[in-house]
C-alpha cells in the first residue's frame, strides 16, 4: 500500500531554493532605502500635487498672517479655471515689484537646510512669488468704488468681511501706487485675472501692478496648516456667489486653461518605480503553480 503525501506534508523544493536565494533585506540596508524613497515621493508631491508656502508679508491680513504656512493645490487648475474669491499663489510679471524679504546670510548648514526645504516645499517663497485673492476673471469689469465705498465686479458690489484694513477713500487714485481705495474701471484682459490682497492698506496688487496671466498661477491655497493654533480652510466668501459673468460687450469670455497630462505621467512613473523597489526589499511573491491531476 502506497501512502500519498498531502501538499502540506512535503517540503516544496522550489520554496526551499527560493528562501535560500532571496532573503529579506536587513534593517540597516532597508531603512536608508525607505528614507530615500520617502524623500523622492515628497519631492514628487511638491512638484506636481501639493506644496506648503510660507507667508512673508502682511498683504493678506487678517486672513493670512506673517509666518503662516498654507497648503497649495497645484493640479486643480489643470482641470478647471480659477474662480472669483479663491486665494491663489502666482508668479508676478515684470510689472510686479519684488517682495523685500530681509534675511541674514545663512551659513553652510542654513544653505543646506534651505535647499532641502525648497525640495520638499516648506521654504520661503521667491521674490516673484505672491499670494492674493482673485477678484475678477477675464472680461470682468472691476472698479472702486460705489456709493458705499465697495469694490464692484460687473457693477455688482462686493461685501468683503475679510477686508479688515481698507485703503482710505480721500486719496485720489494713482495708477502708479496702491495707496488709494479708488481706482478707475479695469476690463480684465483675456487669459488674465485681477487679484487683490485682503489688507488693502499695504497690499501691492493689480490695482497698481496690473492683472496676472492665468499661466503664471501656481495653484490654489486652500488651508492654513501652520501654526497649529491657526488651522483653517480658505473657502470662497459668499459675496462672490452674487457676481454674474461679464456681458459680451464688456470683453471676451474666459479662455479655458488647457489640462496637461504631463504631470500625472511624470508622477506615475517614479512612484511606480519606488513601489517596485519597496516590493523587492520584502518577501517575494511565489507564483501559483498549476497542479496536475491524474
Amino acid at each position: 500500500m502506497v501512502r500519498t503525501l498531502d501538499e502540506g506534508d512535503a517540503v516544496d523544493p522550489w520554496r526551499r531554493r527560493e528562501r535560500r536565494s532571496r532573503r529579506q533585506m536587513p534593517l540597516w540596508q532597508e531603512l536608508p532605502l525607505l528614507l530615500i524613497v520617502a524623500f523622492c515621493l515628497a519631492v514628487l508631491i511638491r512638484t506636481f500635487l501639493l506644496q506648503a508656502f510660507f507667508i512673508p508679508s502682511g498683504s493678506m491680513e487678517d486672513t493670512l498672517l506673517i509666518n503662516d504656512r498654507v497648503l497649495v493645490n497645484k493640479v486643480v487648475y489643470d482641470v478647471r479655471d480659477p474662480q472669483r474669491g479663491e486665494v491663489v499663489v502666482f508668479r508676478g510679471t515684470d510689472k510686479w515689484v519684488a517682495q523685500e524679504v530681509q534675511e541674514p546670510e545663512p551659513g553652510i548648514v542654513g544653505k543646506f537646510g534651505r535647499t532641502v526645504g525648497d525640495l520638499v516645499g516648506v521654504s520661503r517663497p521667491g521674490e516673484k512669488d505672491f499670494i492674493k485673492r482673485v477678484i475678477g476673471l477675464p472680461g470682468d469689469r472691476v472698479r472702486c468704488c460705489d456709493a458705499q465705498g465697495r469694490v464692484t465686479v460687473n457693477d455688482i458690489p462686493l461685501d468683503e468681511p475679510y477686508v479688515v484694513r481698507d485703503s482710505p477713500l480721500d486719496l485720489p487714485p494713482n495708477p502708479a501706487e496702491c495707496r488709494s481705495r479708488r481706482f478707475d474701471e479695469v476690463v480684465v484682459p483675456p487669459g488674465q485675472i485681477f487679484v487683490m490682497g485682503d489688507h488693502r492698506l499695504v497690499s501691492q496688487d493689480a490695482r497698481c501692478q496690473g492683472p496676472v496671466p492665468i499661466d503664471n498661477v501656481v495653484g490654489r491655497a486652500f488651508a492654513v496648516v501652520w501654526p497649529s493654533s491657526r488651522w483653517a480652510s480658505l473657502p470662497v466668501p459668499e459675496t462672490f456667489a452674487t457676481v454674474t459673468g461679464p456681458t459680451p460687450a464688456a470683453g471676451q469670455p474666459l479662455a479655458p486653461v488647457r489640462p496637461s497630462g504631463t504631470g500625472g505621467v511624470l508622477l506615475l512613473v517614479p512612484v511606480s518605480a519606488a513601489l517596485s523597489v519597496l516590493a523587492r526589499s520584502g518577501r517575494p511573491v511565489r507564483p501559483r503553480r498549476r497542479r496536475l491531476h491524474p
